[in-house]
């Protein structure tokens, strides 16, 4: 099998999630920077990291890696990549770019050139003057970055968020990869209760679910790269019989979602029942002023309403205290907030042990976590 460099995206703040589910998946030469984290792998390793990656946004395949500041090099150094290891004759392949602080800055430019570099290499290759990329897609990213060209295929399509169980969202859905990287970052585990009181269309305890119980995000869904020619059917049935195989049906778990708006909370109901978990998780109609509970050493996850309009500002503020008197109730019960309200812990009334900066929609956010006692040893 091949070798291939590949590159999995993800928001800003949880790079580092990234770079440990990949390590997880048995991949351990890993480079982690801004937005992306780096790693080697074959054939399988595409197939894999699409299927399991819960907190990347895409996998893509790095074709090659320069400087640029000329059109002219850009166009040179495009042209002297190996295309024919990975585009077929009848490739569909649409150019996309994007740039920033280079001295090439024209997307459209950008993406013109590029293409006219590629076609230029297959025509050599093919020996053809015109390709009617009839065939499989192959999406190209051309990212700049300060003069720095990476050249990429997109090897998952639409984003790996898209699960394929939330057909129907709410008014501000948080997206399934930062759902799983917030749990992942409380360190959440099965055996213990867990309750979202905002849970909207169910993104967290749907995902919560997925994870204790083992079940590789990208099952129900399929990738771009499943009808490519470099990649066989027959490894893609591979790894996902192996997922399959991975699922632990039996895990029993305490998953809650609560949300103040009924419909809502019905969207939440068939989205849990879209991804097979509706089994471990209960769902109800519920404000936040009724949250109770007699279970001990649980987690709160949520993504409460941030207030980014003026005139929402007060009604988030008292949502906020009101939360604070609640969640304290809970004495041996870990909670994890999720908001771009920079006034929360004021309003909460307790300062967090820790807080970490994550980008919701491009929404500059907090998350604020608040350690319970540990339970005791069984």
């Amino acid at each position: 099998m091949a070798k291939f460099e590949l590159i999995a995206t993800s928001a800003f703040g949880i790079e580092a999630l990234v770079a440990r589910e990949l390590r997880n998946l048995g991949y351990d030469n890993i480079k982690v920077e801004n937005g992306k984290v780096t790693f080697v792998g074959n054939e399988e390793a595409i197939c894999k990291s699409n299927l399991w990656l819960r907190c990347a946004d895409r996998v893509f395949l790095k074709v090659g890696e320069f400087r640029a500041t000329t059109f002219e090099e850009l166009f040179q150094q495009i042209k002297a990549l190996p295309w024919e290891n990975y585009l077929p004759v009848d490739a569909n392949f649409p150019v996309n770019a994007k740039s920033v602080k280079s001295q090439l800055f024209s997307l459209s430019d950008i993406q013109a050139i590029s293409k006219k570099a590629i076609v230029e290499r297959m025509k050599e290759i093919y020996l053809k003057e015109w390709f009617e990329e009839s065939g499989s897609k192959y999406p190209i990213l051309i990212s700049i970055l300060k003069n720095n060209v990476t050249v990429m295929i997109n090897t998952s399509g639409t984003g790996l968020h898209k699960r394929g169980y939330r057909e129907i969202g709410s008014e501000a859905p948080l997206k399934e990869t930062l759902a799983a990287a917030m749990i992942m970052i409380s360190r959440w585990k099965p055996d213990r209760p867990i309750i979202d009181p905002f849970c909207g269309s169910g993104t967290i305890p749907i995902e919560a679910a997925l994870i204790g119980r083992n079940i590789a995000p990208g099952l129900s869904r399929t990738f771009i790269s499943e009808k490519w020619d470099m990649i066989s059917e027959k490894i893609w049935k591979k790894i996902r019989k192996e997922a399959y195989e991975a699922i632990e049906y039996d895990k029993d778990m305490e998953i809650y979602g609560y949300d103040i708006n009924g419909k809502i909370a019905k969207i939440a109901i068939n989205n849990s029942i879209k991804a097979g978990v509706d089994d471990c998780i209960h769902i109800q109609k519920r404000p936040v002023s009724q949250l109770s509970t007699k279970k001990k050493y649980g987690y709160i996850i949520c993504n409460p309403p941030y207030g980014e309009r003026l005139k929402e500002k007060k009604e988030v503020e008292n949502l906020y205290k009101e939360m604070g008197k609640v969640f304290r109730k809970l004495d041996t019960w870990s909670y994890y907030i999720l908001t771009s309200y920079e006034k929360f812990e004021k309003c909460f009334g307790k300062k967090a042990d820790k807080n970490r900066k994550l980008y919701n929609g491009g929404i500059k956010c907090y998350y604020y976590q608040y350690f319970g006692p540990k339970p005791p040893k069984k």
